[in-house]
């Protein structure tokens, strides 16, 4: 097999001509075998600015790797990879071989050795004569590599031309496009595939796209460490008058959010004293959505110092790293935004139409007791569509459902002259709180409001899964067997004369009534699933608002190359030979077939630029929805047919992922001089 390399090289030094006619490249050399060998170039330098920085290039070069990704600084150090330089008309440059790197002098020809251990070193030539096309203005020339302390001509190259990451703008990520759709290895893999793992690869994409990302950062820390230190003196008005107001600006935010730091850890220890009343104890049960959902809001203002602090320096050494840190400090600020937003449209909307959503709520609510359950009621305790029920059982069923709905009704009754208020502090909780809030207080109350629905559904639920077991039991009587808890199974058993005659007297009414037991269930089987669906409806919407990635949707909006998944490479010419000539071709395909055929010996060139594929907006917000889902809702359906069946419990919830976050315990002054520090930061 023959050697092949692979040149990275960022199109923006071929955009323009070179001013110097030599000039050092600076990059990583990436080995991921002996045949292999791929040559990341970051930036050029020119060699009278090394020159003049002679006696200190080791330890800049050193300074700048420590500020690189260390998965990036395991696999390979920045360092001097080579020089390209400016070909004149009258010069030959194509077909001489004469090497030229070693006319350097002392220190950099020493560094250069230190650095890359005299094992690899490119040239590269550059002819602003020869015109590609209107992207770029010329494409570099490789006219020999050293490799492994030899200098090697026939070589297959590719050339690789991309555009150097820019946060804000784009970066190149290896994210397959189904990343988020994790599939389920096979426990037993077959031994092709230990094989294929164990196979050295040829290419080492990873790092090879990490170093690309880290171009940009290498050489901003390179040219700081290389360009003279400023006075950090300043003495314009302008700038004195700016930090001044900044600080003022500082000690005021600080000192509210301090204000309203206090009162929220006043209010947490006061309802924690009184944890262990019966008044506290019954409220956690009855409002425990509201409760859950206020703290995530008051812990998201609490922790707004902690998301806007920097991340440090090491989450800039890459642009893919400091898009992520950015995505993450913006993704709780921006999700509060537009909580808050809706909840400012809902509440206001809400408190301008107060009292006209006060009279349909108490018209809606009278209509469902008198339409549906006092009408229902009466309907079963007769003769529900031709069905013939047991009439005693079916009274006594009737009036205890119609004096639990009187008795609710009544309160309801006294409770409505004051809802107006209920629905004016709903407004005022969304406008404070964002709509979050007030969805899990309508959840809450809903709740509250058909207690009796629900209490009623209990107790038929309970007689009928009774009357269920009861059945069951009697029928395994009858056939001899009888159910083993231990083995979880059916075991043959002898019952006595006795047993069987009671059970068959205890079989025949349990039977009979069961029809009569089996209609009320359903009636209010289906007025309590009804409820525990709107439950799941809000519960869902909640935990959509809070998982909803607002900031990437907006950016994918606005710029969606800063959302790549997988690259991909546009080859658009094929040259012969080492220092290669341009010739005409018809396509790359055939030019390479044409060049296995003349002869082994010569070493193909390929010239491509490097693409990247960009995420959907879908496959951006999905798996933030899979993620609170998780696959609940099939386990919601299950259990719920299986407890609809067996008159057992049915789940009003199914527990979607919410934002938790663990409660703030630090000191007042602390918290001022956190908030304090984190707005002077971003001066900075």
């Amino acid at each position: 097999m023959g050697r092949r390399c692979r040149i990275w090289w960022p199109k923006q030094l071929s955009l323009s001509t070179p001013s110097s006619c030599s000039n050092f490249l600076l990059g990583w050399f990436i080995s991921s075998s002996s045949s292999s060998l791929d040559v990341v170039v970051a930036f050029a330098c020119t060699e009278q600015a090394l020159s003049d920085k002679k006696l200190c290039i080791q330890g800049i070069l050193h300074d700048t790797n420590g500020r690189m990704p260390v998965l990036l600084q395991d696999k390979s150090m920045l360092c001097i990879v080579g020089q390209f330089f400016k070909v004149h008309p009258k010069e030959d440059q194509y077909h001489s071989s004469c090497c030229r790197c070693h006319n350097l002098n002392g220190s950099l020809e020493q560094c250069r050795q230190t650095f890359v251990g005299n094992s690899y070193w490119i040239q590269m030539l550059c002819d602003p004569q020869e015109q590609v096309g209107t992207e770029i203005s010329w494409i570099p020339k490789l006219h020999h590599i050293h490799w492994n302390g030899q200098m090697v001509f026939p070589c297959d190259i590719h050339l690789i031309l991309y555009e150097t990451p820019a946060y804000g703008a784009h970066h190149f990520s290896l994210h397959p496009w189904n990343s988020f759709d994790q599939v389920n290895a096979p426990e037993r893999k077959p031994k092709w595939v230990d094989e294929l793992h164990q196979k050295q690869p040829l290419l080492d994409l990873d790092t090879v796209i990490l170093a690309i990302n880290s171009s940009a950062a290498a050489d901003k820390v390179f040219e700081r460490c290389m360009g003279p230190k400023k006075s950090t003196v300043r003495f314009s008005t302008v700038y004195m008058f700016l930090a001044f107001t900044w600080q003022l600006f500082a000690v005021s935010v600080a000192s509210l959010s301090m204000l309203f730091y206090v009162i929220v850890q006043f209010l947490y220890r006061l309802l924690k004293y009184a944890s262990d009343s019966w008044v506290y104890i019954i409220s956690v049960k009855v409002f425990s959505s509201s409760r859950i959902n206020i703290r995530i809001r008051c812990s998201q203002i609490l922790y707004w110092p902690i998301f806007l602090q920097d991340n440090g320096t090491r989450s800039l050494s890459s642009v893919e790293y400091a898009e992520k840190a950015a995505l993450h400090k913006h993704s709780m600020w921006s999700s509060l935004a537009v909580d808050v937003l809706l909840g400012n449209l809902f509440g206001l909307a809400l408190l301008y139409h107060a009292e006209s959503a006060c009279m349909w709520v108490l018209k809606f609510a009278s209509d469902i007791t008198n339409e549906l359950l006092r009408s229902g009621c009466v309907w079963l305790m007769g003769v529900p569509a031709g069905f013939k029920l047991n009439t005693e059982l079916a009274g006594v069923l009737g009036m205890i459902s119609l004096t639990a709905i009187q008795i609710w009704s009544t309160i309801w009754i006294f409770l409505g002259f004051h809802f107006i208020y209920f629905i004016r502090g709903l407004a005022i909780s969304g406008i404070i709180f964002g709509v979050t809030v007030p969805a899990a207080l309508i959840k809450d109350l809903i709740a509250l409001a058909t207690l009796h629905v629900s209490t009623l559904h209990w107790l038929i639920s309970l007689l009928y899964s009774t009357q269920i077991q009861a059945l069951a039991a009697l029928w395994r009587l009858f056939r001899g067997r009888k159910w083993n808890p231990l083995r979880q199974r059916l075991d043959s058993y002898d019952y006595t004369v006795k047993q069987h005659i009671v059970g068959s007297l205890l079989f025949t009414p349990l039977l009979l009534l069961l029809p009569t037991t089996s209609v009320f269930y359903i009636f209010f089987t289906i007025m309590n699933t009804t409820i525990s669906l709107i439950y799941i409806l809000i519960e869902i919407t909640i935990s959509v608002i809070h998982a909803t990635p607002y900031i990437k949707i907006f950016l994918w909006l606005v710029m969606p190359k800063r959302f790549p998944s997988g690259i991909w490479f546009e080859i658009v010419s094929v040259w012969s030979d080492c220092i290669y000539s341009h010739k005409d071709i018809s396509s790359p395909a055939d030019k390479l077939q044409s060049e296995k055929g003349l002869t082994g010996a010569k070493a193909s060139v390929v010239v491509s630029f490097l693409h990247s594929n960009f995420l959907t907006v879908g496959q951006i917000v999905m798996p933030h929805y899979n993620k609170i889902l998780s696959g609940k809702p099939r386990t919601l359906v299950a259990t719920a047919a299986y407890g609809v069946l067996t008159g057992r419990r049915i789940p009003s919830t199914i527990g979607t992922d919410l934002p938790i976050f663990p409660w703030m315990l630090i000191s007042y002054k602390e918290y001022w001089r956190l908030c304090h520090d984190s707005i002077l930061a971003c001066y900075r």
